[in-house]
C-alpha cells in the first residue's frame, strides 16, 4: 500500500513537472506594434530573438498607436516596443497611468520634426517661420504631408501650426507612414517642395537628402527616448523575457542603417544581417553576460 501510494505521488509530481514545462513552452507573448519603420525593425528583431533564442510564441498585432496604450492598460497587450517619451506620447501615458511599466529605454536622440529635401533653398525655407511667405506657401500648395491621424506627431504638427499662425493657410494632409515617404519619393523625383513629418530614426534620412526645418518655439518637441512598456505585471510574470527587453538597447545610428537595409532588402533580411553583425550584442541581451 505505501509503495502505491509513494507512485501515486511520483506520478503526480511527474505529471505536473511534464504539464509546467509544457506551459512555460507554449507561452505567447502579444506585442502591439504600428507600421512605423522603427517600430517595425526593432519589433520583428525582438520577436526573432524571443522566438528562436529564447524559445517563445510571440504573437504580432498591428494597430494604431492609442489601442496600444490601452491594451497595455486593460492586459489584452504584454508589451510594446515604441512609447516616444517624454513629450510625442505624454497624453497616451497620462491616459494609462500606473497600469503599465517601463522595461528600458530602446534608444535615445529621437527626434520629431518637419523635413524638407535639401534642393529647396535654404535661404528661401530654413524655418517653420518661413512657411508665412507667400511663395513659399505657393510652391507648397498649401500642404504639410503628414501620416496617421493617431501619431503623436499629428497631434504636435497640428499644435505647430497653431503656434506659428500658420492654421488658417495650411493644412495637415492625413496619410500613412507609407503614404508620406511615397508622396515624398514622388516629389523628389521631379524636384518638386515638399514638407512632410518626419522622425529619426528613420530610413528616409538614409535614401534622400534632407534636412529638418528649425523650430523657434519647439512646438514640436526636443530630442526623445523610445521606451519598452510593458502591462503591469509583466515582470513578475516572466522575468527572463522581460529583463531581456529591458537590456535591449540599440545605437541610433545603427538602427537606422538596419531600417535602410530592411527598405533595400525586407524587414525579415534586416534582423537576420542585423544578428549576424552583432552577436555579442545580442548575446548580452540574452543572457545579461558581457
Amino acid at each position: 500500500m505505501r509503495m502505491k501510494t509513494t507512485l501515486k505521488i511520483l506520478l503526480a509530481g511527474a505529471l505536473a513537472l511534464t504539464l509546467g514545462t509544457a506551459s512555460a513552452a507554449d507561452k505567447t507573448i502579444r506585442i502591439g506594434w504600428t507600421a512605423w519603420s522603427d517600430a517595425e525593425f526593432v519589433t520583428k528583431l525582438a520577436t526573432r530573438i524571443l522566438e528562436d533564442r529564447m524559445g517563445y510564441d510571440v504573437e504580432l498585432l498591428q494597430t494604431d498607436i492609442a489601442p496600444q496604450y490601452q491594451g497595455l492598460a486593460s492586459g489584452s497587450l504584454d508589451l510594446m516596443l515604441m512609447s516616444w517619451q517624454p513629450e510625442t506620447h505624454a497624453d497616451y501615458l497620462e491616459k494609462v497611468g500606473n497600469n503599465v511599466e517601463t522595461l528600458g529605454i530602446l534608444y535615445t536622440h529621437a527626434k520629431l520634426g518637419w523635413a524638407v529635401p535639401n534642393y529647396i533653398p535654404q535661404d528661401e525655407l530654413a524655418s517653420i517661420e518661413d512657411l508665412k511667405k507667400d511663395s513659399v506657401r505657393d510652391e507648397l500648395d498649401d500642404t504639410i504631408t503628414g501620416i496617421d491621424p493617431g501619431a503623436g506627431i499629428m497631434r504636435l504638427s497640428q499644435k505647430a501650426l497653431e503656434e506659428y499662425g500658420l492654421d488658417d493657410d495650411y493644412r495637415l494632409q492625413i496619410s500613412s507612414g507609407a503614404g508620406m515617404t511615397a508622396a515624398l519619393e514622388r516629389a523628389v523625383r521631379r524636384d518638386d517642395w515638399i514638407v512632410v513629418t518626419a522622425w529619426s530614426p528613420h530610413w528616409m534620412f538614409g535614401a534622400y537628402d534632407l534636412r529638418y526645418l528649425d523650430d523657434p518655439k519647439g512646438a514640436l518637441g526636443r530630442y526623445e527616448r523610445v521606451v519598452a512598456l510593458a502591462r503591469k505585471g509583466f515582470y513578475q510574470d516572466d522575468i527572463d523575457a522581460a529583463s531581456f527587453i529591458s537590456r535591449m538597447q540599440i545605437p541610433i545610428d545603427d538602427l537606422q542603417a538596419a531600417m535602410y537595409d530592411a527598405q533595400q532588402s525586407s524587414y525579415e533580411e534586416a534582423v537576420t544581417h542585423y544578428i549576424q553583425h552583432n552577436p555579442k550584442r545580442i548575446d548580452y541581451w540574452v543572457t545579461g553576460e558581457i
